[in-house]
């Protein structure tokens, strides 16, 4: 971790996320298997609450970054939604509390993912040079979480769900003992802004502090609601991003100076770019994972892996490939691809992945049985793809952006994620298999395997379009970003 060199708080930081990255993807690694298997829901109706879920995952942190920003700091805002996040995980022990479960880790998370990441920014001064290599060091950490999720995974497929989910609540907890013992090396890099005005009673005799934890109670049971309406969240989804998208095309039009055109029309197009991107990137948790379920030969040495563990494969590809991609970069130098070059580059290399699957699903077709490799190379291909496009992404749109409406493009980018995630279930749902979800019903692999694979080779086909397109009109993106590359 580089310990000689960098702060003690990094240390802190570091674990603390690696351990609520690991309580969060080992819930995410069972939520569809739980839906279909234990409630015996259908693929259709398990893909709606879990695009929903994950919709609403990403959009929460736009609202939990500003109030951490405006009120509570990120030392309180951290801690509250770990605790949230934990009440969460221990929830979903219980039936009748799924989608409170649901409601308390997504408005958790909120509080937690944004603020935790600006904390490590704050440890830092502007100009030193460590900074860089710290938020590196963190990204592994949130990979090493995913990777170790798999144990949920396992223990909840063999043992029973509720010890998976009892285990990713466990692991959360430790990931909040690590940050409140930590607290003091942070400084004040994470107080609140003003913690007088904090304090001081606004209503019924209320601090903004306490009326903040109390509407945030108010937002679980919103949370609550449109988890379990997918089809209303979508057409609000719809909207505000037709109308995001229209504000900023506005502003491009008529408000922007001719010298901020230029890069801000990039900026819009990375967004809607990486939205199609993520789309199809996350069919890891929803259809890629009943793929993987009834149609891959999991043997490995005579054992069958548990299907869930396999949601661990992306973060440990990341762990692998990542100082690959840091040496190629270094190496190229001045002749590294631009940021629209790598977002072309990642897209192609995304369709690659699903045309592995494509494939190994057509090569499968007589018996339905896809060998592990070809999961195992898409995976890896959908790897490189995101390591192309994810670690430049929100600081280029900050870097494109004019500094007067910053704020509301980092809005966008996190909203182009939201919508990229309800996208994902929508596309999930072409896969949706029929009857599966009946127990008298006995679906052979031969009758799901093409079901899987056509929507996969549409996929390769869509993203390698979408790929080659970027690719040949980067250069003419790259002129605009400037020295932004």
């Amino acid at each position: 971790m580089d310990s000689s060199t960098q702060p003690k708080a990094l240390r802190v930081l570091f674990f603390a996320e690696t351990w609520e990255r690991f309580s969060y993807y080992g819930m995410r690694a069972l939520l569809v298997y739980y839906m279909t298997r234990h409630f015996r829901y259908s693929d259709d109706a398990a893909y709606v609450v879990y695009g929903s879920y994950t919709a609403l995952v990403y959009t929460t942190p736009v609202i939990g970054g500003m109030l951490a920003d405006k009120l509570l700091g990120g030392r309180k805002a951290v801690v509250f939604g770990g605790l949230l996040m934990a009440l969460g995980h221990f929830a979903m022990a219980f039936d009748s509390l799924f989608y409170l479960a649901l409601a308390l880790l997504i408005c958790g998370n909120g509080f937690f993912k944004p603020n935790i990441s600006a904390i490590v920014g704050r440890v830092y001064a502007d100009d030193d040079h460590k900074r860089d290599r710290a938020f590196a060091i963190f990204y592994m950490g949130i990979n090493l979480g995913g990777m170790a999720a798999g144990v949920c995974g396992y223990l909840g497929e063999t043992f029973g769900w509720h010890l998976g989910f009892g285990l990713a609540g466990f692991g959360m907890l430790i990931g909040l003992a690590v940050f409140w013992w930590g607290q003091r090396f942070l400084g004040h890099s994470a107080e609140p802004p003003d913690l007088v005005r904090l304090r001081q009673p606004v209503l019924l005799g209320l601090s903004r502090e306490w009326l903040t934890y109390l509407g945030t109670l108010a937002a679980v049971g919103v949370a609550w609601g449109l988890v379990q309406q997918g089809e209303l969240l979508g057409s609000l989804l719809l909207i505000v991003g037709l109308v995001t998208l229209a504000g900023l095309l506005f502003y491009l039009a008529r408000v922007a100076l001719p010298a901020e055109r230029g890069p801000l029309f990039v900026a819009i197009v990375l967004i809607v770019f990486s939205t199609m991107f993520w789309a199809f990137f996350e069919q890891a948790g929803s259809s890629m994972a009943l793929f993987t379920e009834r149609n891959v030969d999991r043997s490995v040495l005579g054992v069958e892996i548990k299907p869930s563990v396999f949601a661990s494969v992306n973060s440990a590809y990341v762990l692998l490939f990542s100082p690959f991609f840091i040496w190629l970069w270094q190496r190229l130098g001045a002749r590294e691809p631009s940021t629209p070059l790598k977002f072309g580059l990642g897209t192609v290399q995304l369709g690659l992945g699903f045309g592995a699957l494509w494939l190994g699903a057509v090569g499968a077709k007589a018996t339905g049985v896809v060998p592990l490799a070809w999961l195992m190379l898409g995976i890896g291909l959908h790897t490189t793809g995101e390591l192309c496009l994810s670690p430049v992404g929100l600081s280029m749109i900050t870097k494109l952006s004019p500094p007067r409406i910053v704020g509301a493009m980092m809005g966008a980018w996190f909203l182009a994620s939201a919508e990229a995630q309800y996208m994902a279930s929508a596309i999930a749902r072409l896969t949706g298999v029929k009857g599966a979800e009946s127990a008298a019903t006995a679906l052979a692999p031969a009758d799901t395997v093409m079901v899987y694979g056509s929507v996969f080779g549409g996929i390769a086909l869509i993203a390698l379009v979408i790929g080659a397109v970027m690719c040949a009109v980067s250069p003419l993106l790259a002129r605009h970003t400037g020295a932004h590359r």
